[in-house]
C-alpha cells in the first residue's frame, strides 16, 4: 500500500478479483474509505460487470458465434474497447472528464447514460473489481474436456470456450496488464460460488428491481458459465496475485498473504 500511495501524481489501478458473492463490492468500499480518511486519496471504483455489452449486442454475438454468448458473464460479453479506453484515460496524465457505464443486472441490460457515473477529475486510485479480473487464458489442450454439463451438452464442439479463451489471451490481457496491484479473494472451493450466488439473487428479489431475477435452478445453470475460469483462477492466482485474501466456509476473511 505504501508503494501505491507514495507517488500521488500517477493514478494506480488496484484489481480486486474473486468468485461471485465473495464480497468484492463491500471490500472495495471499505478500501475507498480507508484511502480517503487515512491517506487523503481520491478513489474511483467500478466493476467489469458495468462494461457488459448490451442485450442487443449479445443477441448478435449469440447468433454469429454461439448461443451461449447471450448469457452475460464470460470474457467476450464485455465491451473491451470501452473498458480499455476508460482505464487508459484514468491513468493518463492528460486525463479528460468521462462517464463510466452502469449495468442493471435485474433487467440484464446497460443503464441509460443519465445513470452512468461521472468522473470529473483524475483520481489517485482506481479500484477495478470483478469476478474474472486478472484471469489468464488456459492452454488449448485444457479446453478439450468439458468441466460441466453445460459445456458437454451446449458446447460439444468447443466453439464457445475457445472463443472465451481467445478473448482472455488478447483483449482482456491488454486490460489486465494495466493493473498495478492485484488482490485475489480466494474461496474454499467452487461450490461456495454457487452457494453465495444464491444469496446475491435472493437480495435482488427482495429489492424488487426488474423482472429478470433467477430461481435456484436457473442460478445453478448460470454459474456453470463461470466454472471453468473460476477454477482456473483458483489454481493460478494464489501464486501470481500481489495479495491473496482467504475466505472461509462461513464467508469470513480468515487470512491474507502477500506475494
Amino acid at each position: 500500500m505504501q508503494k501505491i500511495i507514495s507517488r500521488k501524481k500517477k493514478t494506480k489501478v488496484i484489481g480486486l478479483t474473486g468468485g461471485q458473492g465473495t464480497g468484492k463490492s463491500t471490500i472495495s468500499n471499505i478500501l475507498k474509505i480507508i484511502l480517503k480518511e487515512a491517506y487523503k486519496l481520491e478513489t474511483v471504483i467500478f466493476s467489469i460487470d458495468d462494461f457488459y455489452k448490451t442485450l442487443s449486442e449479445r443477441k448478435k454475438i449469440s447468433k454469429k458465434i454461439s448461443p451461449l454468448f447471450l448469457t452475460r458473464g464470460v470474457p467476450g460479453t464485455h465491451d473491451t474497447k470501452m473498458l480499455l479506453h476508460c482505464i487508459n484515460n484514468l491513468k493518463n496524465n492528460n486525463f479528460k472528464r468521462m462517464i463510466i457505464p452502469k449495468f442493471d443486472k435485474s433487467v440484464d441490460d446497460r443503464c441509460t447514460k443519465n445513470k452512468w457515473v461521472r468522473v470529473k477529475k483524475k483520481p489517485n486510485i482506481v479500484i477495478f473489481e470483478g469476478w474474472c479480473v486478472g484471469a489468464t487464458a488456459q492452454k488449448n489442450k485444457d479446453l478439450n474436456v468439458a468441466v460441466n454439463k453445460l459445456e458437454k451438452q451446449k458446447d460439444n464442439k468447443r466453439i464457445w470456450r475457445q472463443k472465451v479463451n481467445l478473448e482472455l489471451k488478447k483483449n482482456y490481457y491488454k486490460i489486465f496488464n494495466l493493473i498495478d496491484k492485484l488482490i485475489f479473494l480466494k474461496v474454499p472451493s467452487f461450490k461456495y460460488v454457487f452457494k453465495w450466488r444464491l444469496l446475491q439473487e435472493k437480495k435482488l428479489r427482495i429489492t424488487g428491481k426488474g423482472s429478470k431475477t433467477m430461481n435456484d435452478k436457473q442460478i445453478e445453470n448460470f454459474v456453470m458459465y463461470y466454472e471453468r475460469i473460476t477454477k482456473h483462477m483458483l489454481k493460478t492466482l494464489p501464486k501470481t496475485a500481489d495479495a491473496v485474501i482467504g475466505i472461509d466456509e462461513k464467508h469470513r476473511l480468515k487470512s491474507i498473504r502477500f506475494n
